[in-house]
């Protein structure tokens, strides 16, 4: 009897330790993200560029980020010195031919190990000394620096993308450049992803530089807007993180995802009830990540950084480093339209780093080192394996039938509504496993299901032809690599042009590109 209660009494003080370090981990991260909003506003008010150096601008956002890392990770923080550290001898050591692919296995390797010592070693499922997240952001931005150096001091100008041509870095970065681009006090514990010319150009004060064609379009004049203020940018989406943060408190802890497993449900409930729980449940988790990654956008904002340019109408807009689309993710018709409007800096990542550097089998490629990214938990990799089949199989029913709904619009309108209910039964059911993490209740999930949807994807592989995807062929490209060049070869005749620049026309190219994807997929 006394060995019971003495279990009973281990697994409440187990519980209780887990919820206390959950709510301690939780309510760290927000008081140092409120800290770094309020050090956002300060640093552009009183260090704003026109008022200190970059080499100060430098020393003080890495300071800042450093202790924001020691206040919520402790010594954990020393990780994200090594891994950057050593990634930065790699490039000095191995040269810009092949540095690439050395960080590229070293930072993975790095950050792989962590996770695997944090989950199997200290606790699983734990939430305790969940110092992988900032070194998920380290490491994205360690391998896609290298990428970057790689094409600007190796590749040929020729055999590279637009995108890949605008984001170039052709000189080696200082260290302080690159603690500071990899330990800034405004992305350190939840991003987002910025390429590092934007980052630069933020710090040497040139993201309102604009270059206008002069007279007869014979000659550019480089001149400096005003700067815009991103007081009502920051607003708004504080206003959205309130909104998120105040759903997820109330709504999400009564739908829980694991109700989906439950026995008495699953016996119970009709299988409509079980789609639109399915469904409701994934929505109620989603608003965790609009709040955490749009205060993060927010920071950044209030910082001054994430100035994308001006609109038609002449409004500024602050989305460069924008990580969601929180109507177009609610609103998707297509896998593809949600992956593309979800983090949606991880989705570029992905494809700067691997897609268009892949020879084969990119799709599946870009996937498993997504699920290897994320973590060690096996329901990342259930989770990104059923999205290789629901992606592929989503592409090979849009291409063939989709043409045949374009016309009349009521027609296009039904298309429209029954591929959005589609989509969000298929991304729901992907998810399941991601937000459940361990391998039998997923597969308990996916067995009540009957394996439906991985069925009905392989059974579409099958039966419909799909097409193969052409990356940087088709006639579009060209035409923007055509531009790219004369972009260039103007910029290379003046002299120093604006980075600002370069980084508007990547960008253009980059939604250019993405819009042209979506009409072929």
């Amino acid at each position: 009897m006394s060995g019971v209660r003495s279990g009973l009494i281990f697994c409440k003080t187990t519980t209780l330790k887990w919820m206390f370090t959950k709510i301690q981990n939780s309510v760290n991260f927000v008081v140092c993200q409120v800290f770094a909003l309020l050090a956002a506003i300060w640093f552009r008010t009183y260090l704003h560029s026109s008022k200190t150096s970059s080499f100060i601008r430098h020393v003080v956002a890495t300071l800042l980020g450093l202790y924001l890392a020691l206040f919520c990770f402790g010594w954990y923080a020393l990780h994200f010195l090594v891994q950057s550290g050593i990634s930065y001898c790699i490039m000095i050591i191995i040269g810009v031919e092949n540095m690439h692919k050395y960080c590229f296995v070293f930072a993975l390797g790095y950050l792989t190990v962590c996770q695997i010592t944090r989950v199997y070693i200290f606790d699983y499922g734990q939430y305790s000394a969940d110092f992988s997240g900032p070194m998920m952001i380290i490491t994205q931005k360690i391998t896609s620096l290298a990428c970057e150096i790689h094409d600007g001091m190796f590749r040929k100008d020729e055999e590279l993308t637009p995108s890949q041509r605008g984001l170039a870095v052709r000189r080696m970065p200082s260290l302080l450049e690159y603690l500071s681009y990899n330990c800034n006090f405004m992305g350190i514990l939840a991003g987002p992803l910025c390429s590092y010319k934007d980052y630069i150009t933020f710090i040497e004060g040139r993201s309102y530089h604009v270059t206008q064609s002069g007279e007869h379009g014979k000659e550019e004049i480089q001149y400096e807007k005003t700067e815009p203020s991103p007081n009502m940018a920051v607003i708004q989406k504080l206003l959205v993180c309130g909104l998120s943060l105040l759903f997820h408190l109330t709504v999400s802890k009564t739908l829980p995802v694991e109700y989906n497993i439950d026995e008495h449900f699953q016996a119970t409930a009709s299988w409509p009830t079980k789609v639109i729980y399915l469904y409701v449940s994934l929505l109620a988790a989603r608003p965790k990540y609009y709040f955490a990654w749009t205060l993060a956008d927010a920071i950044n904002n209030a910082a001054g950084f994430g100035f994308r340019g001006y609109d038609k109408n002449g409004a500024a807009r602050w989305d460069l480093i924008s990580n969601l689309r929180i109507q177009q993710i609610e609103m998707s018709t297509s896998f593809k339209m949600f992956l593309d409007n979800w983090n949606i800096q991880t989705a570029l990542w992905l494809k700067r780093v691997c897609y268009e550097r892949t020879s084969s089998s990119p799709t599946i490629q870009t996937f498993i080192l997504s699920a290897i990214w994320h973590g060690v938990y096996p329901g990342y990799y259930l989770t990104f394996l059923t999205g290789v089949v629901m992606t592929l199989a989503a592409r090979a029913v849009r291409n063939n039938f989709r043409h045949h709904f374009i016309e009349p619009p009521q027609l296009k309108l039904l298309y429209d509504v029954i591929t959005w209910i589609a989509t969000q039964i298929a991304i729901s059911y992907t998810v399941v496993p991601f937000v459940l993490l361990s391998i039998k209740p997923s597969f308990m999930f996916y067995s009540s299901w009957y394996y439906s949807l991985h069925s009905a994807g392989i059974l579409v592989l099958l039966l419909l032809p799909v097409k193969k995807t052409q990356r940087g062929k088709n006639t579009h490209e060209n035409v923007q690599l055509s531009r790219s060049k004369k972009f260039d070869e103007r910029g290379n005749s003046l002299g120093q042009n604006s980075f600002s620049t370069t980084n508007n026309v990547c960008n253009q190219n980059q939604e250019l590109a993405s819009r042209h994807s979506s009409l072929k997929q």
